[in-house]
């Protein structure tokens, strides 16, 4: 492998322009491709195989006019205090609202609040909902600007007025200038870490063209293969990531290998051979964690995790291609302004390398190094402090609870939010998740008016409407609204038992009751997410477990490295679980309410973290294999590993680290919870896991964490990860060659 990618590597430093020109014109021919796309689907969601969705599929069959998929708007209005709504003043200007909105672009109805019965018992609170003709991703600024001055106008005539549902306009909030602040750190540390602005912008730029043919490939496909355009999301936040961590290493690499000796030429095909081995598995990692979304049979998860990996793909290729060849174009500048004056002039001397080979031998140790030879020499109590710190942290998360967002975890000074609690103290916690019972049987009105009569009967049932039948086709719609809100405990409670009462609502004459809406739906993805954690973490470790013992050729090494994992996420989970779920530093992150855990969260971490988490890995420990192979005793391997690795980890890290917290600045409280897992998964893994109990762990298991029975060694192919084959020399020791190659048409 080492051999092939090597020569890759040389191949793009020389030929630096042709291949400059192939990823361009790839790039040109994909945005091309996608700006003549047709338009993308709407966002879909289906859960194959649970009763919301055969209760969904039901009615869309049954009642196609209740399943319409038009945008609504469901508009919340309150009289001023000591009036009601039913006061000719006050409904003159409900009259007037409601005719404004049917006046609107694209309103195919809007039903009146008096003629609804949709008043509340106190007669000050109302709410009428506009049914537009189109999705509402398909609504545009005049339909949104339509809205918002109808509302404006009513407000000004003294009612208050709020709206929620999917034709309301999001606001953006600070999502896209937080993402700006997280770029900019990446830059600073990128600066700091390469002490060049030109190496610092080559990952930056790499990673940005590798994100934009992908997501551009996302947009050309569209509609072919079904992709939303909301499944670019992770595309753009896992290949930003890994894009930027893959060419920091190859560049890192590279200008270590200039460093100690190597022609321009050959370090390049060396930072490939080596680095670019470790960028290929690395990916591999990260692609088996991504793809294997699939395991959870959710349509929308899996195109999610397809398109990501292969984003994840691209910024490979990009690495081990387009990377070496931006160094052509500058193979000197990557490099300090302090060392770049060695590199020109005449090439030194046989005499004048072994002087510098003994300068670099007497050189201070860096602080990764340094901090290496503090662990190796206290292992034990570096394990112990990182292993029980970890463990507290993830304490909490054995009480997580999860569910779905919905606009009551919007921020309070939204629009939707506001409409959520009016609705809630007007009409009951339950209103905002009310429950659709599907009803089927010979006589349906009949069924279905003995279902209504027994679901009135449950503990937890607020209302039950009138049954809606349809006795063409023997099936009838029941609306039941519950006295607790959508993301309570005892809203899951009610569904799980109506669902266990079906034997009794056959009994007389054989009715086929199923429960959906919106509330079910949600309750049975999160049943779907938890159910398929398990195996998809089983999957997704295996996988990998199987890829890193074929990497480094033992089997300790990717047994410490799940573990590890699995002690960093768990540590991520506790602290989301203490900070959101119980509202520990809440206000300190501007946290507006306390609530159950995404339920996407804990996949998604995996996923994400795995593939990262493997990358420090690979990076840090392929240095060490490769210090182990060329004669290093393992303990001087971990010192080597650090000295050359450590650096461009914590980059990495702090990189990942900046970008996910910037969005703990978004408005949106589900957004910031990401955005702070994500951050605090790096965090913990990065720094405490890979750099502290790795360590560790290599000093007390000396030789064993190499050890592979024999057996298994004959039968597992030689990856050559270390680049054993592209030289043999001293762990230590410079290798010889001419300082600079004489090529000074590119030099400066």
């Amino acid at each position: 492998m080492a051999t092939i990618l090597s020569s890759v590597g040389r191949f793009a430093f020389r030929r630096r322009g042709l291949v400059t020109l192939l990823w361009l014109a790839v790039l040109i021919g994909i945005g091309v491709a996608a700006s003549s796309a047709p338009t993308p689907p709407a966002d879909t969601f289906s859960m194959p195989g649970t009763e919301s969705q055969k209760a969904f599929d039901l009615l869309k069959e049954k009642f196609p006019a209740a399943n319409a998929n038009g945008a609504t708007a469901r508009v919340v209005l309150r009289a001023p205090q000591g009036h009601k709504l039913a006061d000719p003043e006050e409904k003159a200007k409900v009259e007037d609202l409601v005719a404004r909105l049917g006046k609107a672009p694209e309103v195919a109805a809007v039903s009146d609040p008096f003629k609804a019965n949709a008043v509340s018992k106190d007669g000050t609170t109302g709410y009428a909902v506009a049914t537009y003709k189109v999705a509402a991703t398909k609504l545009d600024d005049t339909a949104h600007n339509a809205l918002t001055d109808a509302l404006d106008r009513s407000r000004k005539s003294g009612l208050t007025v709020e709206a929620g549902g999917d034709a309301v306009k999001l606001d953006a909030g600070a999502g896209s200038g937080a993402e700006g602040i997280g770029i900019l750190v990446s830059a600073l540390v990128l600066i700091l870490t390469f002490g060049s602005l030109i190496a610092a912008g080559m990952p930056l730029l790499t990673a940005i063209i590798g994100v934009a043919i992908g997501t551009c490939a996302i947009t050309a496909l569209g509609s072919t293969l079904g992709l939303s355009s909301t499944t670019t999301t992770l595309a753009m936040m896992i290949g930003l990531a890994v894009g930027i961590d893959y060419a920091l290493f190859v560049i890192s690499r590279y200008r270590s290998e200039l460093t100690e000796g190597h022609e321009r030429r050959d370090a390049a095909a060396r930072a490939v051979g080596t680095a670019g081995t470790a960028v290929v598995f690395a990916g591999l990692t990260v692609i088996i964690a991504l793809a294997g979304l699939a395991v959870v049979n959710v349509p929308m998860l899996t195109k999610m995790g397809l398109t990501a990996a292969g984003t994840v793909a691209i910024a490979v290729l990009v690495a081990i291609t387009l990377v070496p060849a931006l160094l052509g174009f500058a193979p000197v500048k990557v490099l300090p302004r302090a060392e770049r004056k060695r590199f020109y002039g005449k090439p030194l001397s046989a005499r004048q390398q072994r002087k510098a080979a003994k300068r670099a031998a007497r050189r201070k140790p860096n602080v990764g190094a340094r901090w290496a030879g503090f662990v190796v020499r206290r292992p034990v109590a570096v394990l112990l402090l990182g292993v029980v710190g970890l463990g507290a942290l993830a304490v909490p998360a054995a009480h997580m609870q999860l569910g779905l967002p919905s606009e009551g975890s919007y921020a309070k000074d939204t629009t939707q939010r506001k409409a959520y609690d009016m609705l809630s103290e007007s009409f009951g916690a339950g209103f905002n998740g009310p429950l659709t019972v599907t009803v089927q049987g010979e006589d349906t009105a009949a069924a279905a008016s003995r279902v209504g009569r027994q679901l009135a009967k449950i503990k937890n049932v607020a209302m039950v409407s009138p049954a809606a039948t349809n006795p063409k086709d023997g099936t009838a719609i029941i609306t039941l609204v519950p006295k607790t809100g959508p993301q309570e405990h005892a809203t899951e409670e009610l569904v799980r038992t109506i669902r266990g009462m079906r034997d009794g609502f056959r009994s007389s004459d054989g009715a086929t009751v199923l429960v959906t809406g919106q509330t079910a739906l949600f309750i049975d993805f999160s049943k779907t997410l938890d159910d398929a954690l398990l195996p998809y973490l089983g999957l997704v470790v295996g996988l990998a477990f199987l890829l890193l013992m074929l990497v480094f050729r033992s089997v300790l090494v990717p047994l410490k490295a799940a573990l590890g994992f699995l002690l960093s996420v768990s540590a991520a989970l506790g602290a989301v679980v203490a900070v959101f779920q119980w509202g520990w530093f809440a206000k300190s992150l501007g946290i507006h309410q306390q609530g159950p855990i995404m339920s996407t969260l804990p996949i998604f971490m995996i996923g994400v973290v795995f593939g990262l988490a493997m990358d420090y890995e690979v990076f840090l420990v392929a240095r060490m294999r490769e210090a182990y192979v060329h004669g290093a005793d393992p303990s001087a391997a971990v010192v080597t590993g650090f000295r050359y690795g450590g650096r461009v980890v914590t980059a990495a890290a702090i990189i990942m680290t900046s970008v996910f917290s910037s969005f703990i600045l978004d408005t949106n409280d589900f957004v910031k919870m990401m955005g702070f897992s994500l951050a605090a998964a790096v965090l913990f893994d990065a720094f405490v896991v890979r750099m502290a109990l790795v360590p560790a762990l290599f000093a007390l298991l000396g030789r064993s964490a190499w050890w592979l029975p024999r057996w298994l060694d004959r039968l597992l192919p030689n990856m050559d990860v270390e680049g054993e084959k592209l030289g043999r020399f001293p762990a230590t020791a410079p290798i010889p060659g001419p300082r600079r190659e004489h090529e000074p048409t590119y030099a400066g």
